[in-house]
Formats: C-alpha cells, sequence, structure tokens
C-alpha cells in the first residue's frame, strides 16, 4: 500500500483557511512559467486541462481549459485532452506517479505534460532552523516542514509513469521576510502549513519558534530569505512520430531541445 504522507482533511482545511486572504504570488510565477514553456511549442493546444488548487490563477489564462482539483484520483476522462498541466499541487500527494500515470493517461498521443511543484531545497532555510531549535527545545525531532522530492527523482519518475521524451528542470524563487513569523503567516495564506499526517496534534511551545527565529541566518539588512525550488516536469505522451532518445535516461537534455524533437514531423493542430 501506498504511505500516507499528507493528512488530506487538513490540507483542505489549510487551503480553505487560506482563500480568505490568499497569498499566490508563487502560483501566479508558475502560470508565467507555463506561458513562457508553451510559448515555445509549434503547436496550438485546443483541449488544455489544469489541476490545481488554485482555479482563479487558470480561468482567463486558459478559459476553455476543463480544470480540477488536485484530488488523489483526478477528474480526467482517459484520452480527453492535448495539455495537460499540473500546478504546484503534486508536492502534497501520497502517490505522486499515480499522479503521473493520471496525467499520461488522460492525453491524447503526442499531447504534453507540464507539472510544476515544489523541489527538495524549498525552505530549505527553514527546516533546518526548525531542526536546530527543536533538538535544542525539547531533545528530539518532529515532521514539520513536507518532505520534497529531489530533481533527478522526479525525472526518472517520469519516464516510470510512461512519458516520452522526459525532462526535468527547475528554478530557484528567493523572498524576503522581516522575520519567521512573517514567513510563517505567508505559508498559512498560501494553503502551505505543515499537513503531514505524522505531524505532532498538539501545539508547539513558543520557545521553539524562538529559538528557530534566533537560529535562522540574517542577511545584510536584518531580512531573512526563504528558497522556494519549483521543479519543472515535461513529458509527452507517447506517438510514433516522436524522435527516440538515443539512451535511457534522456531527460538530461535541455527542454528547448525535447520540445524541438517532439514537434519535428509530428502531426498538426488538435
Amino acid at each position: 500500500m501506498t504511505p500516507i504522507l499528507t493528512d488530506r482533511p487538513a490540507l483542505a482545511r489549510h487551503r480553505s483557511r487560506a482563500c480568505r486572504a490568499p497569498a499566490l504570488f508563487l502560483h501566479e510565477e508558475a502560470a508565467l512559467e507555463v506561458e513562457e514553456r508553451l510559448s515555445e511549442v509549434n503547436r496550438r493546444f485546443t483541449a488544455p486541462a489544469v489541476v490545481t488548487p488554485c482555479p482563479e490563477i487558470w480561468r482567463d489564462r486558459l478559459p476553455d481549459a476543463r480544470i480540477v482539483t488536485d484530488a488523489e484520483e483526478l477528474a480526467l476522462d482517459p484520452g480527453a485532452h492535448d495539455l495537460v498541466i499540473h500546478a504546484l499541487a503534486m508536492h502534497w500527494s501520497n502517490d505522486p506517479v499515480g499522479q503521473l500515470v493520471q496525467s499520461r493517461r488522460a492525453l491524447r498521443p503526442d499531447g504534453l505534460f507540464l507539472g510544476l511543484l515544489f523541489g527538495g531545497r524549498t525552505l530549505s532555510e527553514l527546516r533546518i532552523a526548525l531542526a536546530e531549535a527543536e533538538a535544542a527545545v525539547t531533545g528530539g525531532l518532529s515532521p514539520r516542514v513536507l518532505p520534497m522530492a529531489e530533481i533527478r527523482d522526479l525525472g526518472a519518475l517520469l519516464q516510470r509513469a510512461g512519458f516520452a521524451l522526459p525532462v526535468a528542470d527547475s528554478l530557484i524563487r528567493e523572498v524576503r521576510y522581516r522575520d519567521t513569523l512573517h514567513l510563517m503567516r505567508d505559508l498559512r495564506a498560501m494553503g502551505e502549513t505543515n499537513a503531514l499526517e505524522a505531524r505532532l496534534r498538539r501545539p508547539s511551545r513558543r520557545a521553539l519558534f524562538a529559538e528557530a527565529e534566533a537560529r535562522y541566518p540574517r542577511r545584510e539588512d536584518d531580512r531573512i530569505v526563504a528558497s522556494f525550488e519549483i521543479i519543472c516536469l515535461t513529458g509527452w505522451a507517447p506517438h510514433e512520430s516522436q524522435q527516440k532518445p538515443l539512451r535511457p535516461g534522456s531527460a538530461a537534455r535541455s527542454l528547448a531541445d525535447a520540445l524541438a524533437a517532439a514537434r519535428k514531423d509530428g502531426p498538426g493542430d488538435g
């Protein structure tokens, strides 16, 4: 059985709370990244789908898209779409391979998948500060920040899910905050606070967060920086027209090369 990492009801509560005053700047960033990548593809997509916890980000950008929530079972019909975008949600899935497989099945032959999710370098500064603080204050450690996948592992998952011409690359965004309280308020407004199944179910001591604040590194301007790694996954539903990779592990190819190869001698629009 797939291990349960995420408490989905808790995640839903956190997202619902975040909707009252959302901080969606990273979702906006992801949408801009998708738009840029799609501009590199010489193709007009006519049946897109978007998997997202934030439908308001995508309604104006892709008004004809089918927009579904990131449930463990995606509400996508097999072979119904020529483009599937999975937008900043897969890091919470208990079965990321299942999410990839369902996305591939929803694609028509030679359809494009673009997946964006937070990667392993996300909140690295906060992870270290909280771990050191908890060890100092309580003498132990508890799950506080979601463990996130590394880019090399995700590239391999694309292949396991059956995508052709898989590519995994990433970008880092650094966000400055006044202090850790300011950062944690933003995480709450993103709906990205602790929803781990194994999390502590009792309030943490204030001394722990004061210690984390003291241990969090500060910049010369007396601000702290939180790093967010957004990993971008690209893959195509297999089609006989596609160029075959020269060797296994071709996810190391550049995105531009993969997109060009997939379009070379491929079928037209539709």
